[in-house]
Parts: C-alpha cells; sequence; structure tokens
C-alpha cells in the first residue's frame, strides 16, 4: 500500500480537537462546492467552522493541507464502501466489481459534500494524496489491495498496469459524463461500466 503521510501539523489527542478538525474539513468540502478551489481560503474555513485562524494554523499550514486531508478523507470512505460491497459477495470474477465500483464513485459525486470538485485531490494537485505518486496511482492501488484480498488472485505487474490503466481510463470518461451532465450522463455511464469491464475481462483471459 502506498504510504501516505499526514498533512496534519499536529494529530488533535482529543475528542474536541478532532470533532474541530472534522468541522474544518466540512467547511471545506462546503466552500469547494460554492466556489470551486480558487475560491478556497483558510480564514474562510475558520468562518465556516466557527474556529479562529490560529485554529486552522493549529492543525494545517495552508489551505492545500486542508484539501489534502479532505481528499484523504474521500479516499477512506470510497475504499471502505468498496470494501463492503465487494465483501458482500455476488461477483463471479473480479472484473465483475466495474460497476459496482463505479456506482459507488457516481454516489460519492453526486451525495458527498465537496466530492464533486475535489474528488481525490486533482483540482488542487495531481499528486495531492502523496507526493511520491499521481493521485489515480494511489486509487489504483488501493483497489488492487481490496480485489487482491477479496478474490485472493496473485498480486503480479500485470495485474498492477491493468488497474492503473483501467483507473486512468474511468476517471477520462467519468469526468465527461458530469460534464454533459451535472448528475451524470446515463448513457456515458454505462459506457464506462462496459469499457472498463471489457477490457479487464480481456486481461483475465489474457493472462
Amino acid at each position: 500500500m502506498t504510504d501516505i503521510r499526514t498533512p496534519l501539523r499536529r494529530r488533535p489527542a482529543q475528542r474536541r480537537s478532532a470533532e474541530r478538525v472534522q468541522r474544518m474539513l466540512d467547511a471545506c468540502a462546503e466552500i469547494l462546492d460554492e466556489d470551486g478551489y480558487d475560491g478556497l481560503t483558510t480564514t474562510r474555513i475558520a468562518q465556516r467552522a466557527e474556529v479562529a485562524i490560529g485554529s486552522v494554523y493549529q492543525f494545517f499550514p495552508d489551505k492545500r493541507a486542508v484539501a489534502q486531508a479532505l481528499a484523504l478523507r474521500n479516499l477512506e470512505q470510497f475504499e471502505q464502501r468498496v470494501s463492503e460491497r465487494l465483501g458482500g459477495g455476488g461477483f463471479d470474477d473480479w472484473s465483475d466489481t466495474v460497476g459496482a465500483i463505479i456506482e459507488i464513485f457516481v454516489d460519492m459525486h453526486r451525495s458527498v459534500p465537496g466530492f464533486r470538485v475535489l474528488r481525490f485531490g486533482d483540482v488542487a494537485d495531481v499528486r495531492l494524496l502523496d507526493e511520491g505518486a499521481e493521485n489515480n496511482s494511489v486509487v489504483a492501488d488501493r483497489l488492487r489491495e481490496l480485489i487482491v484480498d477479496t478474490f485472493g488472485i496473485a498480486e503480479t505487474p500485470g495485474l498492477a498496469r491493468a488497474l492503473a490503466i483501467a483507473v486512468e481510463a474511468a476517471d477520462a470518461v467519468l469526468k465527461l459524463a458530469f460534464r454533459r451532465d451535472p448528475s451524470g450522463d446515463p448513457d456515458i455511464l454505462a459506457e464506462a461500466e462496459r469499457l472498463i469491464h471489457g477490457y479487464l475481462a480481456a486481461h483475465i483471459t489474457t493472462t
């Protein structure tokens, strides 16, 4: 698994401090939905979260770090949802998980504050999740681990490469779907699933 360092200057030691940090992340998400990343400032985060500006800087050096923490929260939520869905079974093989994973991503895009703007961080930095890897690579790495653990398949360079390509392709097509329709163009979403499933199914039969 990619080792991601926390963007926090220091970890909150008490529940009250942890709750305050979560309010800052919630405020960040709301501002992103309203005005995008360019409209995000630490002052606005403090005002929206109803904390002193010093409280923001106590935990975060700048707005990028707040966005990074929110992107990591998005990734953790996505990973948890995917893990629960895969654990529920009902898949003949691992390539059949594509529809479920896309469905989770689309639901988060529609319902999770800030996700439609930030997602996993590209709007701020293509290496926001981890300075040593691009955001899509981090997502692909997490999905690979979940799939290997759930289906008991071997970790190979071919599998890693296939999932890296699948994530990149899905990212591009899903962006198109949401550009066409704020809720996700249903025809393009269906094509995304068909495209990625077909590619991964072919990968299974040729490896």
